[in-house]
């Protein structure tokens, strides 16, 4: 199930400003006494639980301290989910948006709220994980992948939002100026790395709406069917542009048996995608080339950026962490993962 968990300390929200603000915003909100609860997973924006009654709703807002320029839009975020949940039912409906920081301290949007099983380190007790359990769910996961790359954008608000022409451009410039204004540490292998990006960038035609944090644990699984998606979240990170960039960034947290340990425990308890019957990244990759039909010869470059752009989510994490901007324990090894991830993808990048 996912982890919902008392509020950490630091992290709260004034419940009498949100409660006063909700009664006036939705026309449906029942009198009564708002509950606040949080989910434990995730690593950069905070996400709520809010209950009164048997009404309940998701509330999402940036995490504490400075960000990033142009990191944890929650308009934009809200503002994309609009467009997208007609077409793709798994994303989940949008509420509301609020941009009076006087509310919670900072914007925010609200979300329905959807029930099901995460999967993340481990499975349920009930759910006996069999390989070919294992197998569907890999399969449910590129069908997903594929099925949101066949969206048609230009129907929706969505073609007057993006600029599709020069992403993969923008994207290796833009992560590259993130890493700079983050750094903490000289890493050696750095420079090189960058280098090498900006000197291999592929030349794409294709645009497709990526979700571009696409993991195991941002779905959300049916209770009675763990192999059937009931809902796909953190939508912070979606636009349209090259459908590999996608499936490059899946693989990056697509973690396997014969990963390195680094790899493996990075971000914690491997995730269950170590258990035998999981497709392998190749496997992956080849299997989603099959059902969309794309040329994935030119993937070595797009999985080199992919944990070059997770290396550097991870440093933005670690500044925050470094400059107190938030206490939260798990962010002290960051930086060593970042080091890590670099060398990593300098080593991928050779091959």
């Amino acid at each position: 199930m996912a982890s919902i968990i008392p509020v950490r300390k630091g992290e709260e929200l004034n419940v009498e400003k949100l409660m006063r603000f909700l009664q006036m915003a939705l026309p449906d909100f029942p009198d009564g006494t708002l509950r606040i609860q949080q989910f434990s997973a995730g690593h950069s924006n905070l996400t709520y639980l809010l209950s009164n009654g048997e009404w309940e709703a998701v509330l999402r807002r940036p995490p504490l301290g400075p960000v990033a320029p142009k990191a944890h839009d929650m308009k934009r975020e809200f503002e994309w989910l609009k467009e997208i949940h007609p077409l793709f039912p798994l994303a989940p409906k949008p509420l509301l948006f609020c941009g009076d920081e006087s509310v919670i301290g900072s914007p925010f949007f609200l979300m329905e709220r959807r029930k099901g099983i995460v999967l993340d380190t481990e499975f349920p007790s009930h759910i006996n994980p069999t390989q070919e359990i294992c197998r569907n769910i890999s399969e449910t996961m590129i069908d997903t992948l594929v099925e949101l790359h066949r969206l048609d954008y230009k129907k929706t608000r969505l073609a007057e939002m993006v600029k599709p022409a020069g992403f993969m451009e923008r994207q290796v410039h833009g992560w590259i100026q993130r890493y700079e204004r983050a750094k903490t540490d000289e890493l050696k292998e750095v420079d090189a790395l960058m280098k090498w990006l900006i000197q291999h960038i592929p030349a794409t035609s294709e645009a497709t709406v990526i979700h571009y944090d696409y993991k195991l644990n941002n779905a959300l699984f049916a209770e009675d069917d763990v192999t059937n998606i009931v809902g796909l979240f953190d939508w912070e990170m979606t636009t349209v542009g090259d459908p590999l960039a996608d499936v490059a960034v899946a693989m990056s947290y697509w973690i396997q048996d014969d990963d390195p340990p680094f790899l493996k425990n990075g971000l914690g308890k491997p995730p269950v995608t170590v258990f035998r019957g999981f497709y392998t990244r190749d496997e992956f990759i080849q299997t989603y080339a099959e059902k969309s039909g794309r040329d994935v010869s030119h993937i070595h470059f797009y999985l080199t950026f992919a944990y070059f752009k997770l290396a550097v989510i991870c440093q933005q994490i670690y500044y925050r962490f470094r400059r107190g901007q938030t206490n939260d324990e798990r962010f002290r090894h960051f930086g060593q993962f970042v080091q890590s991830l670099i060398q990593y993808a300098w080593q991928l990048s050779l091959r």
